[in-house]
């Protein structure tokens, strides 16, 4: 049975979530910006480059996570005894998109993984394409963590979601 227990659960384990990727995202940029700097090859500053641009996504979107958790996780657990009808529809419809959303990403993730892997796997023999090596290896690794971090997250908001169908059946 879906409970208000539910509700803080989930939006507690969301914000850990976009906390704990704030501090991915931010360290990968100080790492990029290392291996921009610091990095004697080609191949350190095309890892850096994706390595910045990947890290400031996850940066970003994990800020604004982080940053709605606890009002959403107010204002849905007094919707639950107070205004039912909110966690129904517009709720419910909310993360439909949002497992929509995933769906998406995840496959755009994919895509990712497969460029960052034929980049690597194409040009790791021709020493004048270093950059690109580099590119490919970091967008690889990139995508493959992120991927995950979305499985672990989709799996998450699955389960909150199949709990609002529930609680929208009943009452």
């Amino acid at each position: 049975m879906f409970s208000k227990t539910d509700i803080e659960k989930y939006f507690i384990a969301e914000k850990n979530f976009g906390a704990t990727f704030m501090i991915i995202g931010g360290a990968a940029i100080l790492i990029a910006v290392l291996l921009f700097f610091i990095g004697k090859t080609n191949a350190f500053k095309g890892a850096a480059l994706v390595i910045i641009v990947m890290g400031a996504i996850q940066l970003a979107a994990s800020y604004t996570v982080y940053k709605r958790s606890d009002s959403d996780r107010k204002r849905l657990t007094y919707a639950y005894d107070m205004n039912p009808p909110l966690l129904k529809t517009t709720e419910l419809q909310r993360m439909e998109k949002v497992q929509k959303n995933f769906m998406i990403i995840k496959t755009a993730e994919i895509v990712l993984l497969l460029a960052g892997i034929g980049l690597f796997l194409y040009f790791k023999n021709e020493a004048a394409k270093t950059f690109w090596v580099g590119f490919g290896l970091a967008l690889a690794i990139e995508a493959a963590l992120m991927f995950g971090a979305d499985v672990f997250a989709g799996s998450n908001a699955n389960k909150y979601l199949k709990g609002l169908r529930e609680f929208a059946a009943v009452r």
